[in-house]
């Protein structure tokens, strides 16, 4: 689908769109891949890595600003939505700030891809989209539901989709970076010794946007299956040594997370690598060409780090780290 097609990442200077552009250029090898973002200066020290492809092109943009996206998408088959204001304590306290890039730059990328014909829409989202206790998981969690009522302006023109993952092991802004900058200093700060977190690969997100791109039908949210970790064994896996010293949880945190709620339980289906959580408007979610083969899972069911059926062990995570020690906190 995607091998000689335009794809446009907004905020492709990320971490994702760092992952996401080599992977896709191997592995489809599309016409060109255009970067959306609004930071010139990791445009340009991204552009060094790709200077002698010319399939990898870069545009200054913001998703808030309407006019300069439809200048974008011109041509464009494919949009991968990655730009969000993501750290927790940042949203809280520049709500305003959050809410225009989150969810006014959503509607802005569903109206420019309608209005430009692009083909397929995936958006990136969050575990702390679901029951959002912070200002971040309400902003995706509105971003989520404007990208599945999208799929009713188009006349089936634009299909738009919603990939949910926990933590990206080792993207800026994330917790093993983070103690691994602090444990130089003998102490690992811990939030909360009993937190959980869902964990995931860069990778493993760019292979659930490609088999969203492939699946979609329209309207549905894909919850990859991964496994957790207490925040304490990340610490030993960092650092065993460190002394590990609680503070409490900040602003806006949760001590466990969530991708799938009760609530969506009635209309998610299970499938031997992914959830399928599918749209609950217009009865779209009842189509059997859209659950294809999924089993549905039971009443009652969640998806919650504390209750995961997989665990990352420390042996595991810190190989992790030392086979990709020149890319965390580096994407």
């Amino acid at each position: 689908m995607l091998t000689n097609s335009i794809i446009l990442v907004t905020g492709g200077t990320g971490s994702f769109g760092n992952t996401f552009i080599p992977m896709t250029l191997k592995k489809y090898n599309p016409k060109k891949i255009i970067v959306y973002s609004r930071d010139e200066m990791k445009q340009w020290e991204m552009a060094k890595k790709f200077q002698n492809d010319s399939r990898v092109r870069f545009f200054i943009g913001d998703v808030r600003d309407r006019e300069r996206l439809y200048r974008a998408l011109d041509g464009v088959d494919y949009v991968v939505h990655a730009a969000a204001t993501k750290i927790v304590p940042t949203a809280e306290y520049n709500p305003f700030e959050c809410i225009k890039t989150n969810i006014n730059g959503a509607m802005n990328i569903i109206d420019a891809c309608i209005d430009k014909g692009v083909k397929r829409c995936v958006a990136l989202s969050t575990d702390k989209a679901s029951q959002p206790v912070n200002l971040y998981g309400a902003t995706k969690l509105c971003s989520d539901k404007v990208f599945i009522a999208g799929n009713s302006y188009t006349g089936g023109r634009t299909r738009f989709a919603v990939v949910r993952y926990g933590n990206v092991m080792g993207s800026r802004g994330s917790v093993i970076p983070f103690f691994l900058e602090t444990a130089k200093n003998g102490k690992l700060t811990i939030t909360d010794k009993r937190m959980t977190r869902f964990m995931i690969s860069l990778e493993q997100g760019v292979e659930l946007v490609w088999h969203a791109f492939e699946d979609m039908e329209g309207g549905e949210i894909y919850v990859k299956k991964i496994p957790s970790m207490n925040i304490c064994d990340i610490a030993t896996a960092v650092d065993e040594k460190a002394e590990q010293i609680e503070i409490g949880i900040r602003p806006g945190e949760k001590l466990h997370e969530q991708m799938i709620g009760v609530e969506d339980a009635h209309f998610t289906y299970e499938y031997p690598e992914h959830f399928k959580i599918t749209p609950q408007i217009c009865e779209w979610g009842q189509v059997e060409k859209m659950i294809k083969g999924g089993k549905p899972v039971p009443e009652g069911f969640s998806y919650t780090s504390d209750q995961n059926t997989q665990w990352m062990t420390v042996p595991q995570l810190r190989k992790w780290i030392q086979d990709n020690k020149d890319k965390v906190g580096n994407i």
